[in-house]
């Protein structure tokens, strides 16, 4: 499966017919966060492929005006053929806007999924708008990771854990990727394509 992520910042490149069609058909658009929601639209549209978000800490308009013809992923663990796709939204708390959660209240987030986490005790993919702690974050309490993503990482060991968030520019696709045991964890800053085998259902 062929997996466009998305996040922090447009590139209008994307959406020109000559990017589409060099990219070939992507199966999956997932956007971790602060886009317009009309760029995502867009994106649906462009790539005729399922769209997942989650919302980062800037996504203010999404509460009215959320992207056309996709879907919000937030706290659910959705299916897109076989894989299991997990979402969580926003940032560290820092200043008590919309999206932003301390770390006790992100942990009660995902303590409420245990049920939907515990059988099959697999996610192929988690996506965020934060990145995990300690895993190039930042220090300030907006940029900073959170604990309980590591948490999950060490539990669940998906394949890929994507986020948005830190700003951070890149040559080679590579300095995106930080291993973290068995879990590839992506900084998808601007955008990013992988694929990812699918297996049997379970």
């Amino acid at each position: 499966m062929k997996i466009l992520t998305v996040s922090d910042v447009e590139r209008p490149a994307l959406l020109k017919p000559d990017m589409i069609q060099r990219l070939g058909p992507v199966d999956l658009v997932l956007s971790c966060g602060d886009l317009p929601p009309e760029y995502l639209s867009q994106l649906r549209h462009g790539y005729n492929a399922p769209l997942y978000y989650v919302c980062g800490n800037h996504d203010i308009r999404y509460s009215y005006k959320p992207p056309a013809g996709c879907c919000n992923a937030h706290a659910r663990v959705v299916r897109a053929g076989s894989l299991r796709i997990l979402g969580l939204e926003g940032s560290h708390w820092y200043n008590g806007g919309p999206f932003q959660y301390t770390e006790a209240d992100m942990r009660r987030v995902i303590r409420r999924l245990w049920f939907k986490l515990r059988w099959p005790k697999r996610v192929d993919i988690v996506m965020t708008h934060a990145p995990p702690r300690h895993v190039k974050d930042g220090e300030d309490m907006c940029h900073r990771g959170f604990e309980s993503f590591v948490t999950l990482i060490h539990r669940y060991r998906p394949a890929y854990f994507i986020h948005g968030h830190i700003h951070q520019s890149f040559t080679v696709p590579q300095q995106r990727i930080t291993p973290v045991n068995h879990t590839q964890v992506v900084n998808t800053y601007g955008y990013y394509l992988f694929e990812i085998e699918d297996h049997p259902p379970v």
